[in-house]
């Protein structure tokens, strides 16, 4: 059973910053590189993808944000491929929500995308984060 367990998230002003981290534990992927991504819900609205990571056989990593988050966050990856990571920064009441980590194969390239949340196999239980005006 795949594992995924995302922390750091919290309470913060507007403006602050949060990172949230998720690890991918066991890894019955192993050998195959991953589509890991960032996505959130607010209670009662559609979840909504976030930032996705994918990396390539030449070790560049594929990065795809929502509009709403460009320039603000930043999804990175550790060397292991298994931890993936969710730099929040000039953080606004309106991201706001639960943050959930997704881990799946056969996502290559630019089909790795925040709009492909529904073919993501696997799924973290979700850290809340709150921002505060």
């Amino acid at each position: 059973q795949v594992q995924l367990v995302e922390s750091g998230g919290g309470s913060v002003q507007a403006g602050g910053s949060l990172r949230l981290s998720c690890a991918v534990s066991p890894t019955p992927y192993t050998g195959r590189r991953l589509c890991m991504g960032w996505f959130r819900q607010v209670a009662g609205r559609q979840r909504e993808g976030v930032a996705t990571a994918y990396p390539d056989a030449q070790d560049y990593t594929y990065t795809y944000y929502h509009d709403s988050v460009e320039g603000r966050f930043t999804i990175s990856l550790d060397s292991a491929k298994t931890t993936v990571y969710l730099q929040m920064n000039s953080l606004k009441p309106e991201d706001t929500a639960k943050y959930f980590c997704a881990a799946t194969p056969g996502l290559t390239g630019p089909y790795c995308s925040p709009a492909r949340g529904h073919e993501f196999k696997s799924w973290g239980q979700g850290t809340q984060v709150t921002v505060s005006s």
